[in-house]
This record gives structure tokens, C-alpha cells and sequence, in this order.
């Protein structure tokens, strides 16, 4: 495959590395100091683009790669307001979109079992439900995608919680996120259930960005050949 970057911190050199070791190659490197050409992209140069960018280009990065009919994976969060729009445009141009908050398949098993968990414990009122995430200090969006996607997947399945609060005494019906901001910490994520009587908690720690960038490769490689919008639920077949 011929895959075009767009974004080219951290996570997207780690995606560099990660496609050239599965025998991809870089068709273009897209960055703030070279955005327009982005406009050059074309599906006979680049067989899918992968956007780790920041949440202020993102919704402009993948519209104009459906505009192109090239297949783009996303992974920037912190834009969740505009994603409708992008599901329209992806249906009208026929296009390939891939988004998750989290690339990692270890959190989107962890986001299965949250869902699970929520359902049992919504007969269980005496516990209740809090989410802590961490991550390294240069992340722009506050809380974590993953975490506010913990969240909804519990608001939807538990009747006593109907919102989420970030880093605040939170009122009965809100969930409480905490979300705290250290060197170096590439993502933990722990979903936790307390009553009086004992403590259940979810847990997932990264140990680096190299399961991201595997992620993102997969589902770059998984839109081949496919139109339409799809996630990490579609590649991992839950």
C-alpha cells in the first residue's frame, strides 16, 4: 500500500515505522509547515491516508481527502462536534472513512468489557462509577477521546448516570472523569466501580505508541477496497 501521513509528531513517526515494517510505503508527508499539499494527494499516488494531526485541522484534513476519493483513517481527537458532517460528506462522495478515539487493541477490548460491566452493574445501584485517565503532558485535548467514549458507553447502558463531569465534585447523576497530565505517560485509562463493601476497576496502560501506530495501520489496511464508515468494532469483528 501507498499511504499518505498527515501529521507527522510523535504518533505519526511511529506510523511511519510501523507501515515500513509491514512493506508500505510513504506516498507524502503532510505537516504544518507544508499543508497545502494535501490538495496534491491523488488515489493513483496514495492508497489510503492515515491523520494524526491536532483538533483543530482534522475536520478539514479528512474532508479533503473524501473530496479526493482517498480512504482515510483518523485518530485526532477532540473534534467529536463535526463528525456528523463527516459521515454525510464520506455517504455523498461514496468515500472510506476508519475513526477511533483509540487505536489500541487492547483499549477497544477494554471499551468491550466496559460496556459489558456497565450493563451488570445497572441492577447494582450501590455502586459507583468514576474514570481516571493520564497521559503525557503535550496531549491538546482534555479529557482523552477514550475516556469521554468509556463514558458514553456507560451513560448509555447505566440508568443513574446521564452525563459526564470532568475534574469537578460531580451531582449523583454525572460521572466523574479524572484526568491527569504527566511526563511521559503515553495512556492509562481505569474505569472504576466502588461500594461500600469492595472496589472494581478496568485497567488499561500502554506502554508505549507502537500499539497505537499498529492499530491505525491495520484499519488502514482494512478500508482496501471498502466504502463507507467504520471502526475498531468492524475491524476486530465485535
Amino acid at each position: 500500500m501507498k499511504i499518505a501521513l498527515i501529521g507527522y509528531g510523535k504518533m505519526g513517526k511511529e506510523i511511519e515505522k510501523m507501515a515500513l515494517e509491514r512493506k508500505h510505503q510513504i506516498s507524502a508527508i503532510i505537516d504544518l509547515n507544508n499543508q497545502g499539499d494535501l490538495e496534491k494527494l491523488s488515489p493513483s499516488t496514495t492508497d489510503a491516508a492515515i491523520e494524526f494531526s491536532n483538533p483543530e485541522a482534522a475536520f478539514s484534513n479528512v474532508t479533503a481527502c473524501l473530496k479526493l476519493g482517498i480512504p482515510v483513517v483518523s485518530g485526532t481527537t477532540g473534534w467529536l462536534d463535526k463528525m456528523q458532517e463527516i459521515h454525510k460528506l464520506c455517504k455523498e462522495q461514496d468515500g472510506a472513512f476508519f475513526y477511533s478515539s483509540n487505536y489500541s487493541i487492547g483499549v477497544n477490548i477494554l471499551f468491550k468489557l466496559n460496556q459489558e460491566l456497565a450493563s451488570i452493574m445497572n441492577s447494582l445501584g450501590s455502586y459507583n462509577v468514576s474514570i481516571e485517565e493520564i497521559h503525557h503532558t503535550t496531549k491538546l485535548d482534555k479529557p482523552s477521546g477514550t475516556a469521554i467514549s468509556l463514558a458514553k458507553d456507560i451513560i448509555e447502558r447505566l440508568d443513574r448516570k446521564s452525563k459526564w463531569e470532568l475534574d469537578a465534585d460531580s451531582s449523583p447523576d454525572a460521572l466523574k472523569i479524572t484526568a491527569l497530565r504527566q511526563e511521559n505517560v503515553p495512556g492509562v485509562h481505569t474505569v472504576t466501580y466502588e461500594s461500600d463493601i469492595d472496589i472494581l476497576s478496568l485497567h488499561h496502560s500502554a506502554k508505549g505508541r507502537r500499539g497505537f501506530a499498529f492499530g491505525a495501520v491495520l484499519a488502514a489496511e482494512f478500508l482496501q477496497n471498502k466504502k463507507g464508515i467504520f471502526s475498531m468494532n468492524d475491524l476486530l469483528k465485535f
